[in-house]
Parts: structure tokens; sequence; C-alpha cells
């Protein structure tokens, strides 16, 4: 999967982790499909997330990375009880959001593959430009 379980220690300690995780891997299984999908939906139209997701180690991009691991804690933090910690997940899970919300904007232009047709060609939506014929009113 994209995110290894040695990932997450960047952010959140072992024993933090169990508790997140209420000692089920399916819990932090789900969450992270979940925020792969989150995150997908704001990359997909113009750059390639089977490419993305499917990279490992090194190959990873280390912010969408990050995006991934911030977005899967908060929502296994929101199935705690009292939702403890919330504070802290709810603060990096809307400032990645506002990245994702960047990149989907072309504020920011991260490093990742673009989306391609059949033919190899970008399949990114590019800048339309045109006018309407000239129409000439003089009587």
């Amino acid at each position: 999967m994209f995110i290894e379980e040695y990932d997450y220690k960047i952010v959140i300690g072992e024993a933090a982790m169990k508790v997140v995780t209420q000692a089920d891997p399916m819990n932090r299984e789900n969450a992270e499909l979940e925020a792969l999908e989150e995150i997908a939906g704001c990359l997909r139209p113009k750059y390639d997330t089977g490419k993305i997701f499917t990279a490992t180690g090194l190959d990873r991009n280390r912010q969408v990375l990050m995006c991934a691991i911030d977005i899967a804690l908060y929502h296994m933090v929101a199935s705690l009880p009292n939702r403890m910690g919330m504070d802290i997940r709810k603060e990096r899970y809307e400032r990645a959001i506002a990245w994702l919300k960047d990149v989907q904007s072309g504020k920011v232009i991260p490093d990742l593959p673009l989306a391609a047709d059949e033919s190899g060609e970008s399949a990114a939506p590019s800048v339309r430009y045109g006018s309407k014929p000239c129409v000439d009113n003089s009587y």
C-alpha cells in the first residue's frame, strides 16, 4: 500500500497509534483507503493517481504521503470516544486539504506524473481560448 506502517512514526508514536486504530489493523486500512480516495478526487483530473499511489519507498512524493497520513489519522481519530486528540488532527487535516485545493487550482505545482491518454499525450485539461466572430454593426 502507499502508506507503510513506519511512515506514521513521523507524526504519531507507536502507543498512540494503537489507541487511534483501536488495535485493529482494519481500522487503519479503511482510513488509508478513504484518505487516498479523498486525495485522488483532487488530483485525478490532472495527475496520474495510479502511478502516484503505486510508488514505493523513496519514489513516493513526500507531500502527498504526508497529506495521506494526516487525512487517515483524522479519520481514525474521528471514530474515537470523545474524539481524543482531535484538535491537532483537525488542524493537520485542514492544512492537507488546503494544499490539495492549491494543487487543484494551479497555485501549487507538485512533481507528480501527469495523466495521459491511450496515445501517451497528456490528458490534463488545458486552457481553452477563443472569441465570438467579429460583428460589423455599421448601418
